[in-house]
């Protein structure tokens, strides 16, 4: 714990008309055997010398910057102590409005120097209750396991290699290059992006088998992966038994497969020979097997997302008509929600078939005479980025006709078929006589059908809750690309998003430097995305464990296993230090050096909170998010978008950290309301921690019951969703719940 505190009133960044001589000296009184500096400086900035000091000649073993938020102004000095900030700015002064709506004008209200001078109490005991943490450095091993020997994990295995790691490059099949076998040629790759180029794969392939630092393993598949990152163990299943490698991390570049061909029966898909979808057409140009005359390219599903969706509401009817003793089979239930669900690949794959369907037109044209045509219709034309050079040239190409059209009808004429399209570029609705119909295909990663990595991790062999992200292994698409649910395994290439072949690589290069920046941290102690560089990590008091089991089933991320007792076994690189752990844990036998229930608790108690509801207003702790919550919070302040100065503002890792034990101690000190300001949670979650908001709501509904029971309203505590964007409205979400604790009145405890 620090036992010498140095505290430093920034002048500079707090400002208000605050009288910081007398928050100084407050600190001094009250923290006198705590805080041997408390100084007021003119500029933070430029005092780095006097702050070290300081340091040195008082022997502090921690420091509070008092002014700015960190998120805004925290100091880049490397100082040997623990560090810690207290907001005075966006979230105290800057924030501030009077009770009644009232401007301020002259010296600083007293209610704004109460506030601040409960945020600077609340400072000094967080670093009082804190610890340095010890190291968890292990020594990394730089080897990195590529799973999937296709375009991308071929340029994932070529990358790792250029940065000195050694590769174990795993492949399934029999030969490298996957799908791209099937396309001689590919969408364009680089300048001038206007036309398809060769994609040279016997080169690419030539590049890996022939550099001495990647061992291929052909015919070969995952049989196991334990450990966590920077010293993992993997097994691999090959042809001549199982071999075992010591690595540091893993890309997973297993690609994808097509969705299907039952999804597409109403528009002929596996029914007629004449449609066909568009991987089996690359593959039949591969092959010179195409020989028609009038070739349709549909971009349209509308057909087949219709027959679903009626197929679903005839599935909806006849069980709510059946009788309650006759329910519907789960495997009848399964088989529509798939149909329902499975459509949504072609929809997230409409760039990959867009740019796709113009290359095989584009082929097409120049493999045969003029006599050759080729027709796209699309509902929505999706061209990503710089390929929209190729998509204007290709707007002008000889033999090629593209327009926007419905199409409301495939059906076989015989010896061709026939499209119904509505709704054209050229003013008309016509039919459409062909020889073959092309269909998109869907992009289905490889992780929604089978378990590819085999993880011997105590919450199972796959990654979990993949119905969330529709199968594809990247958990934060907006926030943290390549991150997977598994620390150290990182997702590139169309397991991820459907992706063209350049997007491709990019992504490839991406996940390597995201696995070796992985290596790199574990082999340092600390942690990657999101609280890069965070030294800390759950410490367990075993003697004090139950061994109930639900840090381990909560932890979003598989960093606990568990022996076969139940007790947890950390495994601290695999940790995000989210804190989701010592929020399930009801004996609070888990902590962290700088961030535990003690910690929290004491700051919470450290709030001044009047008895007089009526003369001087309710006190509300508001526990936020630092990842959404809190940084929309700065912004409302610097916007001047001011809140009830009634409320008292602590920042937590995730509100998956949020112990209940937190909710009573508010409670019993008085706090008439207790508010959780967290990520957007459900199916668009928005939580950097994946589960965290969505865990905290369940355990709100049993905060609920406890409040219930010992006569306290459960409307005094409610958990509100804010992205980080949402600044604007933060604000009045804050007001209008404290405008409800006001008409419930105070907290029966309130004075006791």
């Amino acid at each position: 714990m620090a036992s010498k505190i140095g505290v430093y009133f920034d002048v500079q960044n707090i400002g208000g008309g605050l009288d910081v001589e007398a928050l100084a000296e407050q600190v001094r009184s009250k923290w006198s055997d705590l805080t041997p500096v408390v100084k007021v400086l003119p500029m933070l900035s430029v005092a780095e010398d006097e702050v070290r000091a300081d340091i040195e000649a008082n022997g502090l073993d921690g420091v509070l910057f008092c002014g700015a938020s960190p998120r805004d102004e925290a100091t880049p000095w490397q100082l040997p102590v623990q560090v810690e900030h207290v907001n005075l700015r966006e979230q105290c002064v800057l924030a501030y409005k009077n009770p009644d709506g009232s401007a301020v004008s002259g010296a600083a209200p007293a209610l704004l120097t109460q506030m601040a001078t409960d945020y600077v109490n609340m400072g000094v005991v967080k670093l009082q209750k804190s610890n340095m943490p010890e190291s968890a450095a292990i020594e990394g091993i730089k080897r990195t396991l590529v799973i999937g020997g296709g375009w991308t994990g071929l340029t994932a295995a070529q990358e790792a290699a250029k940065t000195g790691y050694e590769v174990i490059l795993v492949e399934k099949a029999d030969k490298l290059g996957g799908a791209v076998n099937n396309m001689p040629m590919g969408s364009p790759l680089q300048a001038p992006w206007e036309d398809r180029q060769p994609t040279n794969l016997a080169e690419k392939i030539a590049a890996v088998t022939g550099n001495s630092s990647i061992t291929v393993l052909l015919n070969s598949h995952m049989a196991k992966l334990e450990g966590q990152p920077g010293e993992f163990k993997s097994t691999v299943a090959t042809a001549n038994g199982e071999q075992t490698f010591d690595i540091g991390s893993v890309v997973l570049a297993t690609g994808w497969v097509p969705l299907a061909e039952k999804y597409l029966e109403s528009m002929g898909l596996g029914v007629n020979p004449k449609v066909v979808h568009a991987a089996q057409f690359a593959k039949m140009l591969g092959e010179g097997k195409v020989d028609t005359r009038r070739i349709a390219f549909v971009l349209d599903t509308t057909i087949a997302e219709e027959a679903l969706q009626k197929a679903a509401d005839e599935a909806a009817a006849a069980e709510a008509e059946a009788p309650a003793e006759a329910p519907a089979e789960e495997e009848e239930k399964g088989f529509v929600k798939e149909n329902l669900e499975s459509i949504k690949h072609l929809r997230y794959s409409n760039a990959v078939n867009s740019v796709g369907m113009l290359r095989m037109a584009n082929i097409i044209c120049d493999k045969t005479d003029d006599a050759v045509q080729a027709f796209v219709l699309y509902k929505d034309m999706t061209i990503p980025g710089i390929l929209e050079r190729f998509y204007k040239k290709m707007q002008d190409r000889l033999g090629l006709m593209m327009t926007k059209a419905d199409v409301t009808d495939i059906r076989d004429a015989g010896n061709h078929m026939v499209i119904s399209c509505k709704n054209t570029l050229l003013g008309m609705d016509f039919d459409l006589d062909v020889d073959l119909v092309v269909l998109p295909t869907g992009v289905v990663p490889t992780t929604a059908k089978d378990v590819v990595v085999e993880f011997d991790y105590r919450q199972g062999p796959d990654f979990p809750d993949l119905q969330l992200f529709d199968g594809f292994a990247d958990s934060n698409y907006i926030c943290f690309p390549y991150e997977t649910r598994r620390t150290g395994v990182y997702a590139a290439g169309c397991v991820r998003q459907p992706q063209t072949l350049d997007a491709c690589e990019e992504d490839a290069r991406g996940a390597v430097l995201k696995a070796i920046q992985c290596v790199e941290a574990a082999s340092h102690g600390v942690a990657v995305h999101p609280r890069s560089g965070d030294n800390s990590y759950p410490v367990f008091n075993f003697v004090r464990c139950t061994q109930c089991k639900r840090c381990t089933e909560e932890c979003p991320f598989g960093a606990l296993d568990d022996d076969e007792k139940g007790t947890p076994k950390p495994n601290p690189a695999r940790c995000r230090r989210c804190g989701t752990c010592f929020g399930a844990c009801p004996e609070r036998v888990i902590s962290f050096a700088n961030y535990n229930i003690d910690q929290i608790g004491s700051m919470i108690r450290e709030v001044v909170v009047p008895k007089d509801f009526k003369k001087e207003g309710p006190r509300i702790l508001i526990l936020a998010c630092e990842n959404d919550a809190y940084p929309a919070l700065d912004m409302a302040g610097m916007r001047r978008k001011a809140w009830s100065p009634y409320c008292r503002i602590i920042p937590v890792r995730c509100l998956g950290s949020v112990n209940a034990i937190w909710v009573s101690d508010a409670m019993s000190k008085g706090f008439d309301g207790v508010l959780l300001l967290g990520c957007k949670y459900g199916e668009d979650y928005q939580c950097h921690f994946i589960k965290g908001s969505e865990i905290c709501n369940r355990r709100k509904e049993n905060i609920a019951e406890t409040l219930n029971r010992l006569g306290v309203q459960p409307e005094r505590v409610d958990q509100l969703e804010v992205a980080i964007d949402e600044y604007d409205k933060v604000p009045d979400m804050i007001d209008e719940f404290v405008a409800r604790i006001v008409e419930l009145g105070p907290n029966p405890f309130k004075g006791m």
